[in-house]
C-alpha cells in the first residue's frame, strides 16, 4: 500500500469512527450505574477503561460496560443483582486503579459512598411473609461459577439458609447492623436500611425475591429524609 492510499484509508476509518461516536447514546453513568468503591464524582472522565479493577476483584463483582452504553463503554461498574461488592479488606480494586478514578484515600468501609439500598414491594419479601428460603429461589445463586474460597463462603451461606427464615440481606451484609437490620412492620419482619448503608449491593444480590435495588451515587438522607 502506498502512502497516498494509506492516508486515505486511515482518514476514512477516522471519519467512520467519529460518525459512530456521534450517534452513541450519551449517558450519565454517575447516575445510572453502580461504580466500584472509591469512585470519584468525575469517575467517567478519569476511568481509562484498563480493567485492572476487574482483574483484581476477589468476588468477581466488577464488570465493564459494553458499547450499548455509549460513551460509558469500557468503564467499570457493578450489577448488584448479579454480584454485590463485599467491601473486601485493602480494597484491591482501589489500589489497582492507575488513573485516580477510584480514590486511593478509600481505606475503610466508612470511606465508601457507592449509593444506598431501597426496598420495593415489601409484600413479596419472604421475611415479611414469614416464609422460609426456598431452594428454587436461590438456585441461580447456587449455580454461579465459583473461583475461590471467598465466593465459596457466600455460596455456603446461601445454601445453609435453605428451609430457614430468610434474613440473607441482613446476615450477608458486609457492613452489618449499621447498614441494614430486621425491623417490625405491621407486626412482621422487614429489612430496614440504616444510615450506615454504603450501597455495596450485596443485599440486592442475595435477596431471593429480588425486591432490593441500589440507588447509585445517592446518600441515605437523599432517599429517606429528602
Amino acid at each position: 500500500m502506498n502512502r497516498r492510499n494509506f492516508i486515505a484509508l486511515t482518514a476514512g476509518a477516522a471519519a467512520v469512527g467519529y460518525g459512530i461516536g456521534y450517534f452513541l447514546p450519551k449517558t450519565r453513568a454517575d447516575e445510572l450505574f453502580l461504580r466500584p468503591p472509591g469512585a470519584v464524582k468525575n469517575f467517567e472522565s478519569l476511568c481509562i477503561k484498563c480493567g485492572q479493577c476487574v482483574q483484581v476483584c476477589p468476588y468477581h463483582s466488577i464488570e465493564l460496560l459494553d458499547i450499548t452504553q455509549g460513551y460509558s463503554n469500557g468503564t467499570s461498574y457493578i450489577n448488584p443483582h448479579e454480584r454485590g461488592c463485599y467491601l473486601c479488606d485493602l480494597f484491591p480494586c482501589v489500589l489497582a486503579c492507575p488513573s485516580g478514578a477510584l480514590d486511593h484515600a478509600t481505606t475503610q468501609i466508612s470511606d465508601v459512598k457507592m449509593g444506598v439500598g431501597v426496598l420495593r414491594g415489601r409484600e413479596a419479601c419472604l421475611a415479611y411473609k414469614n416464609e422460609n428460603v426456598n431452594l428454587s429461589g436461590v438456585t441461580k445463586m447456587l449455580e454461579r461459577k465459583i473461583y475461590n474460597d471467598r465466593e465459596q463462603a457466600v455460596k455456603d451461606a446461601i445454601q445453609n439458609s435453605v428451609d430457614k427464615p430468610c434474613d440473607l440481606c441482613v446476615s450477608l451484609c458486609p457492613v452489618g447492623d449499621a447498614a441494614i437490620t430486621m425491623a417490625k412492620s405491621d407486626g412482621r419482619n422487614l429489612p430496614e436500611f440504616k444510615q450506615g448503608c454504603v450501597g455495596c449491593g450485596v443485599c440486592a444480590e442475595v435477596c431471593p425475591a429480588q425486591i432490593i435495588d441500589i440507588a447509585p451515587n445517592r446518600s441515605y438522607d437523599e432517599i429517606y429524609k429528602g
